[in-house]
C-alpha cells in the first residue's frame, strides 16, 4: 500500500476505459502478462466483447459508473492509496488415501497447494454515485458494504458466498477509508478525472 496520495499528482495506475463500450476496465497482471477485464464483469455482470483499453482521457464521453454499486450516474471521484489484490489458484489438493478409497471425490482435503494467479490493480481513483458518496463522507463502512451487496447480482451473494463477499468488501473499503485523500473531485463533462478544489493558499 502506498502513502496517502496527493490529488494534484497523476495516479500511479492510469485510469483505463474500453474504446468499444466506453466503460471502465480493470488491470490484471499474471503469468501471461498484463490483461484487462471490464469492471462490471468483476462485479458479476456480463459483456459481449473483449476490452479495447485506452486511457479515459482519450475516450469521448466515457460512461462513468459508480465503482462501488455500479450505478450509472457517478458524481464524484475519490483518491486513496493504490490497492492491489493478489489472487492465488489451486494447483493440487492432497487427500488421505483411505478417505479417498471410501469417499472418492467427496474425500476431505488435507492440504491445498497454490501458486500466484493474478494481481488485480484497483488503482487510486474511485468514482462514486451520490448515494455511495454520502456513505463515504459519513465514513459509514457497513452502510456502504450493505448498499453494494444489495446492488450485486444474486448469484454472487447466494448462500455462503455472502460471507465471503462481505469480507472481501470489508477489507477493500477499509483500505479505501484509511487512505482517503482530502477532498473529492466533481465529475463534469470533459473532466472524467474530476474537477478538484484548489488547495488552500500556503498549502504545500
Amino acid at each position: 500500500m502506498t502513502t496517502t496520495p496527493n490529488p494534484a499528482e497523476p495516479p500511479s495506475v492510469e485510469v483505463m476505459y474500453c474504446r468499444r463500450c466506453r466503460r471502465a476496465v480493470n488491470t490484471r497482471t499474471g503469468p501471461s502478462g498484463v490483461t484487462y477485464v471490464h469492471a462490471v464483469e468483476v462485479r458479476g455482470e456480463t459483456v459481449d466483447h473483449r476490452p479495447d483499453p485506452a486511457p479515459v482521457t482519450e475516450i469521448s464521453d466515457p460512461l462513468i459508473e459508480c465503482d462501488f454499486c455500479s450505478a450509472p450516474d457517478a458524481a464524484w471521484i475519490y483518491r486513496c492509496a493504490d490497492q492491489r489484490t493478489d489472487v492465488r489458484r489451486v494447483t493440487a489438493r492432497v487427500v488421505d488415501a483411505a478417505d479417498y478409497q471410501a469417499r472418492h471425490h467427496a474425500a476431505r482435503t488435507r492440504r491445498t497447494e497454490t501458486e500466484h494467479g493474478i494481481t488485480q490493480a484497483w488503482g487510486e481513483r474511485w468514482s462514486a454515485c451520490a448515494g455511495c458518496a454520502d456513505l463515504i463522507e459519513a465514513r459509514d463502512l457497513y452502510g456502504l458494504i450493505r448498499r453494494v451487496v444489495e446492488a450485486m447480482p444474486a448469484k454472487l451473494t447466494r448462500g455462503n458466498r455472502l460471507v465471503r463477499v462481505r469480507g472481501h468488501l470489508h477489507d477493500t473499503y477499509t483500505a479505501v477509508f484509511d487512505t482517503l485523500a482530502p477532498g473529492r473531485g466533481r465529475i463534469e463533462p470533459g473532466h472524467p478525472l474530476g474537477v478538484w478544489p484548489a488547495p488552500p493558499e500556503g498549502a504545500p
